[in-house]
């Protein structure tokens, strides 16, 4: 708790330094130019690495077509690279946030935002289009559905309205935000909006593969710095609270990541069908595994079958990926039930046979000592 709060302070320390220097550069504008300096030395350097990270990924991709021929992998196709990197990240970060979300009731906020996502989309396009800000939507999507996240918290907090109620209300809010921005075709906007609405293995670029990148090392180290605090939360919160934990604070963080999960997956996922991959995997694990751990677990490994398969059948029959891999994750959910209903019935019968012979064995034993 001390790190966190110390990451905290050393985030506000530096949001204040921003604003300090931003009220200074009103009376002399000059004085931003080695802020600006020192923020392009700062992207160039993210950039590098990112790209080097891509690289890296090309290569492992190449060495796997050499070796297996799979045409999925052919160096010829880079987006398809990218598109498993990012399918691959999101079967991690989904059942990550998800296992938590399933287990406090909260599986439909992956809707919510994903919606209010689908407005930041908007709101990136709009701008580009009129101010030619040069933004990726996809960034802007990050900042608005993490709004999003934490307005569905704070209209639960302030006016004791059930979490179900808040959602709906952003949820609807952001879906009328971002078909009123791409109504309005200002500045000659004109939106390709499919690939927003049911995602597109082609769009993967560079620089949303590498937001997506920097989404999972924060998410994921997130959940690693506060698993435990997250654990407690999400089966006893009375307790949490007696215990001294902020139970607030670390309900924003669940939101908050969960965000970001939505708008990485949307990529692939597509606004309609993202929050598929935050229930679905985790419902199925539920039915095997006997603990929050192995559920955790468990639900990766389905998430990461899905998405690997999905995307394998979208590329070779020409079809919507997003769709497949929903479709492939219900699929082995309707397995991990029938799996889930099938094992008892054999422990019982297994249980029953051995006792059987147990009870066998001691009557023998029994005549045979008389």
């Amino acid at each position: 708790m001390t790190a966190i709060a110390g990451a905290v302070g050393a985030v506000v320390t530096v949001l204040a330094s921003l604003v300090a220097a931003t009220a200074t550069a009103a009376a002399d504008p000059g004085v931003l130019l080695p802020l600006q300096g020192g923020f392009a030395a700062i992207g160039d350097l993210a950039s590098g690495v990112l790209l080097w990270l891509l690289d890296q990924w090309y290569w492992l991709l190449d060495w796997v077509y050499y070796l297996t021929g799979v045409e999925m992998f052919n160096p010829q196709y880079r987006f398809m690279h990218r598109a498993v990197l990012v399918g691959l990240c999101v079967g991690v970060m989904a059942p990550l946030i998800g296992t938590f979300l399933v287990h406090r009731q909260l599986a439909l906020i992956g809707d919510a935002l994903a919606h209010t996502a689908f407005a930041g989309v908007a709101v990136g396009l709009f701008l580009n289009a009129v101010i030619d800000l040069g933004v990726s939507p996809y960034l802007t999507a990050v900042v608005v559905a993490m709004i999003a996240a934490l307005c569905i918290e704070l209209i639960s907090e302030v006016t004791d309205a059930y979490n179900d109620v808040s959602m709906a209300i952003v949820l609807s809010t952001g879906f009328a935000l971002g078909t009123t921005l791409i109504s309005l075709n200002a500045g000659g906007l004109a939106v390709g909006i499919d690939q927003f609405l049911f995602g597109n293995l082609s769009t993967v670029s560079p620089e949303s593969a590498g937001i997506l990148l920097v989404l999972f090392a924060v998410i994921v180290g997130t959940v690693a710095v506060t698993r435990n605090q997250l654990l407690y939360v999400t089966f006893d919160e009375t307790a949490a609270a007696v215990s001294g934990i902020p139970v607030r604070w670390y309900n924003r963080v669940t939101v908050m990541l969960t965000a970001m999960v939505v708008v990485g997956a949307m990529q692939i996922m597509g606004v309609i069908l993202v929050a598929a991959m935050l229930v679905v995997p985790v419902a199925g694990a539920t039915q095997v595994a006997r603990s929050f751990r192995e559920s955790l677990l468990v639900s990766v490994v389905l998430a990461e079958l899905a998405v690997l398969l999905g995307i394998a059948v979208s590329y070779y029959a020409g079809v919507t990926a997003g769709g497949v891999i929903v479709l492939v994750a219900v699929g082995i959910y309707v397995l991990a039930a029938a799996v889930g209903r099938v094992r008892p019935a054999l422990a019982e019968e297994t249980d029953r046979e051995t006792g059987t012979i147990d009870a066998d064995t001691d009557a023998g034993t029994g005549a045979g000592g008389d």
